[in-house]
């Protein structure tokens, strides 16, 4: 077994120095929750690029739109403009967002009812937690 493998007081081999201190990690559980921006940090970079992006999207298209003004000989007007960029935007949340958020909520719905492709058989399962329980000196019989 390798170094990692529980000793009879529950510790990984090598976790005591020789004077009986701990070395390495404090004592608690061995999977500890990651701090916030950690354990968000995909929503956080997506939140972002999206921001940035909306933002692009609102600069250019109100440079495009205060060009195409000019043009005509009208003036640039805020009240025109808005609309505009608000049905742009909901025309590419429609044809991009949607169709995300659908195979990520199909994804998820065919998962949860348990489709061939993406459900694991209980025995497995079972026998994967089993081997874990064993791994730690545990009995998968009598936890």
């Amino acid at each position: 077994m390798s170094e990692t493998t529980a000793t009879s007081g529950g510790r990984p081999a090598g976790a005591e120095s020789g004077d009986g201190r701990s070395r390495g990690r404090a004592a608690g559980p061995p999977f500890r929750r990651p701090r916030w921006p950690r354990a968000y940090a995909f929503a956080l970079v997506t939140g972002a690029l999206f921001l940035l992006s909306w933002i692009a999207q609102f600069v250019f298209q109100a440079g495009a739109a205060r060009t195409e003004a000019g043009q005509h000989g009208q003036s640039f007007a805020w009240a025109d403009f808005l609309p505009q960029f608000l049905a742009a935007t909901f025309e590419n949340w429609q044809s991009e967002f949607l169709q995300l958020i659908w195979q990520a909520a199909g994804l998820a719905l065919f998962y949860h009812w348990g489709s061939s492709q993406s459900r694991e058989s209980d025995e497995r399962i079972e026998a994967k937690l089993d081997a874990l329980l064993r791994e730690r000196d545990l009995d998968p019989e009598n936890p």
